[in-house]
């Protein structure tokens, strides 16, 4: 089956790993601009004495990032090159209201987001935007503990309203809590809160879901107030899972994990009610549903203003075992697990998977009944660049061809789905490792792990191969005609 004519092919960043002006035009501190770079950025933010502060002895290589904001023009310009028909970025919270609470926009911040969509619709580029992605204003963190706080919901929902009522009459999609099921292994990026804030207890996890709900809730009703021709989305991590065996108890495992962490978050937002199983989840974490605050009002908002499709990343598949049986670990998004043998890894220890894609496409739909958008997928690893200057990046097509098939092959099975914008689709700031080294784009950026560089801007090979893949509306993956 071809490709829908009105598919979104494209690309996705955020905010707090490529904009850099951090402390820029009234811009105020988020929760990412005080996580170190490197790879024990995450050790450090999950450790018991860490408390949001900048540390002199450590790097923040986002504060630069790739300087997005200053290069804005020359990015969307390269983006238009390829053919994007969207172009998935997040807005910094802390740009447009600096600790998150106050009543008054920073115009400043309102101005650069209104001059990137006026950028991106120069070119017939659809702007996809993320409310929330890994950006909550530290403040919100630092003095109201983050999303366990239910004064967090009238916030966000100021902020969204305050987005969506500006920018909604150019803006037709967007999403609201980026990965919000990450916070299950990881309670800091998507609730901003740590150790000495209660990220450790489980119950604080699901109260903060909760209220993000309800807050995503809300600007869905304010987008469908502003134009009902608006669309919103959630964003999960999707981790296709397998069990390691035919065992029961692994089936069991598996069954559990892909409830716990691929559903629980997506039946709430799209059914607009807690599933079933919800008890059961929380008894594992010893406390029940009537310990979480949750009123009458908020559960029938709820189930009126659900999102319209599911958005996802997808960057590997899982293996559940719980038997001892195998006990050898991989690397992954916010999550490891067992090995699988059947399949191949990145060099970050990443298991690469494309009938994953299209099996967990399947499921989705299976499932819910909605549209679908893949709006983030790559491959990271280190480029080199050759002595005429090219970057000869063939693993990166093989990853992401193999993955536009898989994508062929759930349309085919009769999955509806919006759009592919593969992750970081310009070099930006790795968000697990604080890297610049392990690398996404189509788009070079001169700049290392110790922020030395140029910051030029070129194209890989890749860069020529995905704009064949857009004018040809995926029916062309070949590498065969390349001029590069």
């Amino acid at each position: 089956m071809s490709f829908p004519k009105s598919f979104l092919w494209g690309g996705a960043t955020a905010a707090n790993q490529l904009e850099g002006a951090y402390d820029v035009d009234g811009r105020g501190l988020s929760i990412d601009d005080v996580i170190p770079g490197g790879k024990d950025r995450m050790k450090i933010v999950q450790g018991p004495d860490f408390d949001w502060k900048i540390d002199p002895q450590y790097t923040y290589p986002n504060h630069e990032g790739i300087d997005f904001y200053h290069h804005y023009k020359e990015d969307i310009a390269l983006f238009a090159e390829m053919g994007f028909k969207a172009y998935r970025f997040s807005i910094s919270w802390s740009r447009i209201f600096p600790q998150g609470d106050e009543v008054q926009p920073n115009e400043k911040g309102l101005a650069f987001y209104q001059n990137v969509i006026d950028e991106c619709l120069k070119y017939g580029i659809e702007p996809v935007i993320t409310l929330s992605h890994y950006e909550l204003p530290l403040y919100l963190a630092a003095h109201y503990g983050g999303w366990k706080n239910k004064q967090l919901i009238g916030f966000f929902k100021h902020y969204a309203e305050t987005v969506i009522d500006r920018f909604g009459d150019q803006v037709k999609y967007w999403l609201t809590f980026n990965e919000i099921n990450s916070a299950a292994g990881f309670p800091f990026m998507g609730q901003g809160m740590i150790a000495k804030t209660g990220a450790n207890d489980k119950k604080n996890v699901f109260q903060a879901w909760h209220n993000q709900f309800v807050a995503s809730a809300y600007a869905v009703k304010a987008a469908h107030e502003k134009d009902p021709a608006i669309q919103v989305g959630n964003m999960i991590i999707y981790a296709t899972n397998y069990a390691y065996d035919a065992n029961p108890v692994n089936q069991l495992a598996a069954l559990k994990f892909n409830q716990g962490f691929n559903y629980y978050c997506a039946d709430v937002q799209v059914r607009g009610e807690y599933p079933a199983y919800s008890e059961s989840l929380y008894q594992q974490y010893g406390f029940t549903g009537a310990d979480l605050d949750r009123t009458p009002e908020e559960l029938a908002l709820l189930k009126k203003y659900h999102v319209d499709f599911i958005s996802f990343s997808y960057y590997m598949s899982s293996v559940t075992e719980v038997t001892g049986k195998d006990d050898e670990k991989t690397a992954g998004n916010m999550l490891g697990g067992v090995k699988n043998p059947f399949l191949k890894e990145s060099e970050w220890g990443w298991q690469i998977d494309p009938v994953g894609l299209r099996i967990g496409l399947d499921q989705l739909y299976d499932r819910y009944r909605v549209p679908l958008f893949i709006v983030e997928n790559g491959l990271g690893a280190k480029d080199t660049v050759a002595p005429d200057g090219k970057i000869n990046d063939d693993y990166r097509i093989d990853y992401l061809k193999s993955h536009v098939e898989a994508i062929q092959g759930a349309l085919d099975d009769g999955v509806p789905v919006m759009g592919y914008t593969p992750w970081g689709c310009i070099d930006l700031v790795s968000a697990s490792t604080g890297e610049m080294s392990k690398r996404y784009g189509f788009i070079y950026v001169d700049m290392d792990d110790q922020g030395h560089g140029t910051l030029a801007r070129s194209k890989k090979k890749s860069f020529y191969w995905y704009k064949q893949v857009i004018a040809s509306n995926g029916d062309d993956l070949s590498t065969d005609h390349l001029n590069y």
